[in-house]
């Protein structure tokens, strides 16, 4: 008789975000406007799951881990990106996207509350690139199936 398999499921660390840690700037120097935040590209089609990691806040306070968390995505327009769930594991944030215009880089602001009290509020950009299909240029020859008619190197043929 077969039996269910339990799984256990963890995030990507392909799409993880880590807040860099807080470094104290010396006296006399001017500090530096760090780099945006930034996932890796997805395509419209994708539902995927990507992690916001904030350790490096709550390094030294044993204990203390995300209680509330908020996401707000722009542009948000019919549709763009949507958020499916979003979750908290201690320091790490877990958010499922979905959709999104090709072309468009969405700014994903993610607002947290620790358990201690600590509010952290960062904007993580997600482009959205069509990865799954290649944009039919145009004069492509189309077949009746509405597949495109390709060269020996899997170009597109052209009408001229």
């Amino acid at each position: 008789m077969p039996t269910a398999a339990s799984h256990v499921w963890r995030p990507s660390s392909a799409r993880t975000v880590v807040l860099d840690s807080f470094v104290p700037v010396p006296r006399g120097s001017t500090a530096t406007t760090p780099r945006p935040l930034a996932w890796p590209v997805k395509d419209p089609a994708d539902v995927l799951d990507y992690v916001f990691d904030i350790s490096a806040a709550l390094s030294g306070n044993d204990g203390d881990s995300i209680a509330e968390l908020d996401v707000e995505i722009g542009p948000n327009h019919p549709g763009d990106l949507m958020l499916d769930s979003a979750a908290a594991d201690g320091a790490t944030a877990v958010l499922w996207l979905s959709g999104g215009a090709a072309g468009t880089t969405y700014m994903v602001t993610i607002s947290i509350v620790t358990t201690n009290g600590r509010t952290l509020s960062r904007t993580v950009l997600l482009p959205v690139v069509t990865l799954s299909t290649p944009p039919v240029p145009p004069g492509a020859i189309e077949t009746n199936t509405g597949a495109t008619l390709t060269d020996q190197n899997g170009n597109p043929v052209l009408i001229l």
